[in-house]
């Protein structure tokens, strides 16, 4: 279910980034993507309906901002059920341990915002998804460790019709997973350490990781 593959840091800031799934074959994904140290130490992925990954996710939110002191983000994709999704987070956030992810607005001229939680995947923003996605990864780099995300990467194709998807009877929950939290990585800014840091009392000073 959660895969970790090294102990969250204090201070870092983690970027959580989901993918929905209705169920069937398919799977949950949420990549947690650090942009203090441009990897991907954390990463959520099972097999259910969108509502089991609001119940597993919640908790570990709320650790993280225990361990590093910073209040993570998360956004899902709205699509299969993830707006419904990211309204529960919104409710279940009562002690304010995280934030969540504004849909920028994408295709104006000016920056803004609109005022849906999460990333709207339409035929007008797949394309920056997956094309952000891709240029990240290529020009920057972003330390990716799990062997289920590096796969799919490798899936990931542009079919006939010139849409970016998994190959046929694959999966790429875990690529649109990443591609999400990319986004937050170019649009979230960390907050000020002294506004956001957890008293010392609340952190565990010897279990850095979320295991």
């Amino acid at each position: 279910m959660f895969r970790q593959y090294r102990p969250l840091e204090r201070g870092e800031y983690i970027l959580a980034g989901g993918d929905c799934s209705q169920g069937g074959e398919d799977s949950n994904c949420t990549q947690f993507l650090s942009k203090t140290k441009h990897d991907v130490p954390l990463v959520y992925h099972k097999q259910g309906v969108a509502a089991i990954q609001t119940a597993d996710i919640h908790p570990v939110l709320e650790r993280i901002f225990d361990i590093t002191g910073v209040k993570p983000v998360v956004g899902l994709e709205r699509n299969n059920g993830g707006a419904s999704e990211m309204e529960r987070l919104r409710v279940l956030n009562r002690y304010q341990k995280y934030d969540l992810f504004i849909m920028p607005d994408i295709g104006k001229t000016e920056a803004g915002e609109t005022n849906a939680l999460g990333w709207n995947t339409s035929s007008l923003t797949r394309p920056i998804l997956v094309g952000d996605e891709k240029n990240i990864l290529d020009v920057n780099g972003i330390g990716i460790y799990d062997k289920e995300t590096i796969q799919q990467l490798f899936w990931f194709i542009v079919n006939q019709q010139g849409k970016p998807e998994a190959m046929k009877g694959k999966h790429d929950d875990c690529v649109i997973a990443l591609g999400v939290a990319i986004q937050m990585l170019q649009h979230c800014i960390q907050p000020i350490q002294e506004e956001y840091y957890a008293p010392a009392s609340d952190i565990s000073k010897r279990n850095w990781a979320l295991k």
